[in-house]
């Protein structure tokens, strides 16, 4: 893969026709944060193999949502076979998403892979809830391996998703460009969808990061002995995003695609930092 990517709107709307699978098969571990029984990870998984590519998974043996990029450092790890409705077989781990990717990688594939696809996460990751995102991380973890990875959630908490749409448009127009154009290092694909039928999705916006408040995040509750106990918990904080924020074109009926970088350094603030003086 070459290390260069440059989508435009137009390559990536609803409208345009991806290019034909790769000439051979891709070799795509898929993780999670949701689970090994999770269905948007079944899901992913179908179509990425109905696209042509042999699919590997490794995903947590419980639901793991909100790990962040938590690993596992004191305690062994343990994987166990699994069987999926259809009859193939994946693989559940006992440790987090951000171990999945590395356990995936480096034990069930020999370090042989050519992309990771983390999701589909059941609720969003747009904006900051990247930072608490375990489906974000695990696609962190693969890129900072040396793989390119992409991150898929569909924005809703509904019991009743339509995770065909998250999953088509990522396999078969998202991993074709991957597979064609590679992404830079360190660099990594959020995808969220919003949850609509294919045919009502008005299209893809690439976007940039917004920003997500919550409010009232605690929850204090007194137990049965008349102890203090808390739910994190909290709701989002009313306001018109950004026209390019990803929050935006969520709830306009796009899916949003943001590239998303480990190099967190804020360089705007970088030269007034150094009128501090602190350097020595």
């Amino acid at each position: 893969m070459t290390t260069q990517a440059a989508y435009t709107v137009a390559e990536m709307s609803s409208t345009y026709s991806p290019p034909a699978t790769p000439q051979k098969p891709l070799r795509i571990l898929v993780c999670n944060d949701d689970g090994i029984h999770a269905p948007g990870l079944f899901a992913l998984k179908a179509a990425i193999e109905r696209a042509g590519h042999e699919v590997t998974v490794c995903a947590p043996h419980r639901p793991r949502s909100a790990a962040s990029h938590a690993i596992t450092m004191h305690k062994p790890l343990r994987l166990q076979e699994f069987t999926f409705p259809d009859g193939s077989k994946g693989y559940s781990a006992s440790g987090t998403p951000a171990d999945c990717a590395t356990l995936g990688l480096a034990e069930l594939m020999n370090n042989r892979a050519d992309l990771v696809v983390s999701g589909i996460n059941h609720g969003a990751n747009l904006g900051w809830d990247v930072i608490y995102s375990g489906t974000v991380a695990a696609a962190m973890e693969a890129s900072i391996l040396g793989f390119p990875s992409i991150a898929v959630s569909i924005a809703s908490y509904d019991e009743t998703l339509h995770w065909d749409t998250a999953a088509d448009f990522v396999a078969q127009t998202l991993i074709p460009k991957v597979a064609v154009n590679g992404l830079p290092p360190f660099t990594l694909l959020n995808v969220n969808a919003p949850n609509l039928p294919a045919e009502s999705v008005r299209g893809v916006r690439l976007a940039i990061q917004g920003e997500r408040h919550y409010i009232d995040r605690i929850e204090k509750r007194l137990d049965p002995a008349g102890r203090a106990y808390y739910w994190l918990s909290g709701h989002l904080l009313d306001g018109e995003p950004p026209v390019d924020a990803d929050t935006r074109a969520v709830s306009e009926g796009y899916i949003a695609v943001t590239p998303i970088q480990l190099d967190m350094t804020a360089y705007a603030f970088m030269q007034n930092l150094r009128e501090w003086a602190i350097e020595r």
